[in-house]
């Protein structure tokens, strides 16, 4: 079953590979340095569990790098190809031991939601991407503090679940995954979802990094298809990731991150701040006429 996993993992990958670097070539996309070195940083800690979602949205928000309404899109495109490595080290040192229909099942369950949530984030208003990926930051810093507060749930020792619970498990996935394409990363809620239903926290990772590959693939393959992302940052982005995630997983087998863990949560939170009173006053001019929003500008 896991052979079964990881053939389409890898067919995804080259096809990801031949359609960002045609897209790049056509438009003369030039890796952004900036981009780079923040692709190492947040794949580097992503692999040793803090995560890279929020770090790099609250990066492009207090940096300018992307449109607010591109951030989401540009982060999923540029984050896949680290989480691609991920996953096949994951799948190749922990897959084995995890319940094979549990495995399949969310993956293929957050492939599904992720493809429905292509349309949705590129056809929605700012504000309301604003709003999300607000809200997004401020769940994932509370998810820091928990962490480091040693208050998440412990886990069990199992590797399979009830059916009542996999069935539970696989919905959840797909929701995570249409969730995904506004910048919700799905490290924090998939890790505590199977920690509260008794999963050892370990099966998590293989869980989790082959459901992001392979569904960042399928949808950043659309998402640069429709043209809504920076290409300069996505190619910087995974050009830094993919070693950072190869010296976190082989090198370096564990650091501490607690004060890390503050550290980002104090930009995040910084970040959030910013993005849900850009989304207030997106609100406000929206429902304003053409004659006051102006009058105001």
């Amino acid at each position: 079953m896991l052979i079964a996993l990881l053939v389409p993992l890898v067919l995804s990958i080259l096809l990801y590979a031949l359609v960002l670097l045609r897209s790049a070539v056509e438009k003369g996309a030039v890796p952004n340095v900036e981009a780079i070195l923040l692709g190492a940083v947040v794949n580097f800690f992503d692999t040793l569990g803090i995560g890279s979602f929020a770090p790099t949205a609250a990066w492009f928000k207090f940096r300018r790098l992307v449109p607010d309404r591109l951030i989401p899109q540009t982060m999923l495109v540029g984050l896949t190809p680290p989480s691609m490595t991920e996953s096949i080290i994951f799948l190749i040192l922990l897959g084995v031991s995890v319940d094979p229909v549990l495995l399949v099942g969310c993956v293929i369950g957050f492939l599904m939601g992720a493809l429905v949530g292509v349309p949705l984030v590129t056809r929605a208003r700012v504000w309301i991407v604003q709003l999300i990926v607000g809200i997004a930051l401020i769940l994932a810093a509370i998810a820091y503090a928990m962490t480091n507060l040693h208050l998440f749930p412990g886990g069990g020792t199992a590797a399979s679940l009830p059916l009542t619970l996999t069935i539970i498990a696989i919905i959840a996935n797909f929701i995570f995954g249409v969730l995904v394409n506004f910048g919700v990363g799905n490290f924090a809620p998939t890790l505590v979802m199977f920690s509260l239903m008794g999963l050892d926290p370990r099966y998590a990772f293989p869980i989790m990094a082959g459901a992001a590959a392979l569904s960042g693939t399928a949808a950043s393959v659309r998402h640069i298809q429709i043209g809504q992302i920076d290409l300069r940052i996505v190619l910087g982005l995974a050009i830094g990731g993919i070693p950072a995630v190869l010296v976190a997983a082989f090198l370096v087998k564990s650091m501490p991150l607690v004060l890390l863990r503050w550290l980002v949560i104090v930009v995040v939170l910084y970040a959030a701040v910013v993005m849900l009173r850009a989304a207030h006053s997106g609100r406000r001019e929206e429902v304003l006429t053409p004659e006051e929003a102006a009058a105001i500008a």
